[in-house]
């Protein structure tokens, strides 16, 4: 049994890295000064180049002008991560938001991001993977595979990325099949009965076709204890398969086929009471004194309905490419479904709904089922000019369409704190035994006579049925102009046309129409549409400094449609279309890369109006959120990353970032005259800095190869409430995880040791909501594993 006890003294820990990660910048800032007066000599470079496609065109990385950070396929694998949330630690400026299911997890980046809970709203972030946009950012929480690299584009993307990405674009490049036979198997095991199996073949199937095959299965038990049932509970269990074919059709031709198929059956994320809820006196109680004192060791729950997510996309598209004497024209055709069902417990205790007593005296059950299934279909034409000309430009045509079903039902205590119990028979005596104005007495004649009440343990119910419809499209233009050898100037443009529509109807399953905790008695029949258009430009200049760096600044414009608050007890307020939200950029940066040495900064502010995001408030008995319109917000800050080869058997690698992001100017939703939100207030899930550090080093030995690898990672504490609400604030903290591989046969075979966060520090990653829930994440604890890795 291992002890708890720290291998290291945080503070002297924090501040050690922060000294070393200062000392490498001043370094990096030095060599780049000096860059003008050395000639590069002809040597084999310790640092492969890296490129990226976040212009939509394969560059080099340090040629970009633009803040991206890219996580290569190395970096990726020493994480020893099974999703993109814990790739998070290696880009500073990106935070996620985890929900109980991946439907309401979102992704942030310097601070800006959309958590809602609408099935008519999208996120400010957008996720690509190969080229096609993902309706929500759920989908890339759902697994990580057979990647080559993500790259996070920091800021307003609306020219070349559309209207939902006005605060970043997270682009995801799987590896494209090869040339040559290879295959690999890889195993992965942590304690708590947690495994990955992932394999992958690739390889030529005739002189014009390649092709390649992974297939992965991964499964844990949990993490949490149910004190209800004596189980573990937020685990995963999931299983795919991604096909790719590339054809090269012609000489000038090439098509590329991918197939994917995922499913996950998720017991994840159960809610943690952190401070006492005043629901129960259980085994499951937390160890608090109250609001302010989070009890960190929490890791069980009492809990009789199990919060649980059944998931499953499948996705096909085809992208061609063709090569004209001057031009590049490609098409990327796309289709996508994701089938998403939550299972929520929603009053987080084993004992409520269990009394004859009635609710709010005694606690109350609430129970949610909300299955959805989004269809989503894509195009896109673009035709790119060649780099050799003075004048290197991209056109381009997007058109996206995108459907969703949802029924959501709440199985809850009955309520009668304000009457509504008498008021409901009142109705059903009107509308169905049709006697007019019922008495006081003939109510409650009807309620002894039919041995009705209105308590905990009286379970009520309503279902809502609600449909969307998203149709985009899109004409865009980006490029730059050689001035001379050194000076360019940028630009881009996009027009978008957005129409949005919805349906929503919501019905009572209790034959008296009885009111419940969160669950209206009323029925509705609500319907909308709105549309709007914008045009979106991008203006700036990039300046060669010498043979290896450049700076440039930038002005752009995002842009992310309108919405409406669509969601289970939706009501007439509701139905008033949400405004677009709109964002101005400056941007200025320096990149420098030589042959071992890749260095990055970057200043930012960016103005956003008409921010759309979420206000908590009250709604009969239980706590929501209502998207809304929230005013406006600016985020700015500074970021450096860099990646120094030190030798040829060291390299080092990190970031800084510093985000201010806050409200300018808060805006109560429509209906309300006063709410909790101020200006001033920081965004959430916006931790003003965050800092990361990793180093690798490779000791040669006869017959093997032994790789030592660590990071490090700090998060400032974070503001977890409302948009222009203060608290409750999420503790700082930092984490320490390291490897050791063994390679045999120039990397044939390897096996890694893997020790996540080895200074045991519990940490927490969101507010759930009333006052006591919380998510504590599975890397919030110390734990080992093992990883055999085999290519052939």
């Amino acid at each position: 049994m291992l002890e708890n006890q720290p291998l290291f003294t945080p503070s002297k820990l924090t501040k050690g890295v922060a000294r070393a990660l200062a000392l490498t910048t001043c370094m990096a800032i030095g060599f780049s000064a000096n860059a003008q007066e050395q000639q590069a000599e002809e040597s084999n470079s310790l640092l492969e180049k890296i490129t990226v496609t976040a212009q939509k065109r394969v560059e080099n990385l340090n040629e970009v002008p633009v803040a991206v950070s890219v996580i290569r396929e190395d970096q990726i694998n020493s994480a020893f991560t099974a999703n993109i949330e814990g790739l998070q630690s290696l880009v500073p400026s990106v935070s996620f938001r985890k929900g109980n299911t991946t439907r309401n997890s979102a992704i942030t980046v310097r601070g800006i991001g959309t958590i809602s809970f609408s099935v008519a709203a999208e996120p400010s972030v957008s996720t690509v993977v190969d080229g096609v946009v993902l309706g929500r950012s759920g989908q890339a929480f759902v697994d990580l595979y057979d990647l080559e690299r993500v790259e996070v584009l920091r800021g307003p993307q609306g020219t070349l990325f559309g209207k939902n990405a006005s605060a970043g674009v997270v682009n995801i490049v799987t590896k494209r099949p090869s040339d040559v036979f290879e295959g690999s198997f890889e195993a992965t095991l942590f304690q708590d009965n947690e495994y990955r199996l992932k394999s992958t073949v690739s390889g030529p199937l005739n002189d014009n076709v390649n092709g390649s095959l992974t297939v992965l299965k991964s499964q844990f038990d949990g993490y949490i204890k149910n004190v209800f049932n004596n189980q573990t509970t937020s685990g995963y269990d999931k299983e795919g398969v991604r096909a790719m074919l590339e054809v090269e059709a012609a000489d000038d031709t090439d098509i590329l086929f991918i197939f994917e198929n995922v499913t996950s059956n998720d017991d994840c994320c159960a809610d943690l009471e952190l401070t006492p809820s005043g629901r129960h006196n259980s085994e499951a109680s937390p160890n608090s004194t109250g609001p302010g004192d989070l009890d960190l060791d929490q890791r069980q729950i009492d809990h009789d309905f199990e919060t649980r997510t059944l998931d499953e996309t499948t996705s096909f598209s085809i992208q061609v490419d063709k090569s004209f004497e001057d031009h590049e024209f490609t098409s990327i055709t796309a289709y996508r479904s994701w089938d998403n069902t939550e299972f929520r417990e929603g009053d987080f205790t084993s004992t409520a709904g269990d009394s004859t007593e009635p609710v709010f005296g005694v606690p109350f059950q609430l129970h949610d089922i909300g299955p959805q299934s989004w269809k989503q279909t894509s195009q896109e034409f673009r035709l790119a000019s060649n780099t050799e000309n003075a004048l290197e430009y991209q056109v381009g045509l997007f058109w996206w369409n995108q459907k969703s079903e949802r029924n959501f039902t709440r199985d809850a205590s009955c309520q009668n704190n304000n009457g509504q119990f008498p008021a409901a028979i009142s109705t059903y005596l009107t509308d169905v035994l049709n006697i007019d104005s019922p008495s006081e007495d003939q109510i409650n004649q009807f309620i002894a006579d039919e041995g009705l009440s209105c308590n905990a343990n009286d379970i009520v119910s309503a279902t809502a049925y609600m449909e969307t419809e998203f149709d985009n499209i899109a004409v865009f233009a980006d490029g730059k102009y050689k001035v001379s050898d050194d000076f360019r100037i940028l630009f881009g443009a996009r027009w978008t046309k957005d129409d949005l529509s919805f349906s929503h109807n919501r019905n009572s399953n209790d034959q008296y129409s009885r009111t419940g905790v969160g669950v209206r008695a009323f029925s509705t029949d609500f319907s909308g549409e709105t549309d709007e258009s914008n045009v979106s430009i991008k203006l700036g200049a990039q300046y060669d400094v010498g043979e290896n760096s450049m700076t440039y600044f930038t002005y752009s414009q995002g842009y992310k449609g309108p919405a409406f608050n669509v969601f289970y007890n939706m009501a007439e307020k509701d139905t008033l279309p949400i405004g677009a939200e709109t964002s101005d950029a400056f941007e200025v940066g320096y990149k420098y890369a030589s042959n071992d040495l890749v260095f990055n900064v970057a200043l930012f502010q960016t103005d956003i109006d008409g921010f759309q995001a979420n206000n908590p408030e009250v709604l009969d008995g239980v706590v929501i959120t209502r998207l809304t319109n929230a005013g406006s917000v600016t985020t700015q800050g500074a970021e450096v990353d860099f990646l120094w080869q030190a030798t040829d058997n060291l390299s080092l690698s990190g970031g800084v970032s510093t985000v201010k992001a806050e409200v300018d100017e808060f805006l109560c939703p429509v209906g309300l005259d006063t709410c909790d939100g101020r200006s001033g207030a920081d965004l959430p899930f916006s931790p003003d800095l965050k800092y990361s550090l990793a180093g690798e080093y490779i000791w040669e030995q006869d017959g093997m190869d032994v790789i030592f690898n660590s990071s490090y990672v700090y998060t400032d504490e974070i503001n977890s409430g409302g948009p222009g609400t203060e608290g409750p604030f999420l503790p700082s903290y930092g984490i320490l995880n390291a490897s050791v591989a063994f390679s045999f046969d120039d990397d044939a075979y390897r096996i890694s040791l893997i020790g996540k966060n080895l200074t045991d520090k519990s940490y927490v990653t969101t507010f759930s909501g009333d006052g006591f829930r919380y998510q504590i994440p599975r890397d919030a604890s110390r734990y080992f594993g093992v990883q055999l890795r085999m290519n052939f």
